[in-house]
């Protein structure tokens, strides 16, 4: 889960210095590269967790 946060954090702080620089519109680019890479990844530790729940 940290790595999740820690992965929105970076792609948030990139998208925003891409968008705000002059010239680092490829930073743009990289953060919704991240943004996207780390939402299929949470996706697929959902689906992976939800299968696996222990009945008590």
């Amino acid at each position: 889960m940290v790595l999740f946060l820690l992965l929105i954090l970076a792609a948030l702080v990139l998208g925003i210095i891409g968008f705000a620089a002059h010239g680092l519109f490829y930073l743009l680019i990289i953060g919704a590269v991240v943004l996207l890479a780390d939402l299929v990844f949470g996706a697929l530790r959902f689906r992976q967790h939800r299968g696996h729940r222990i009945a008590r």
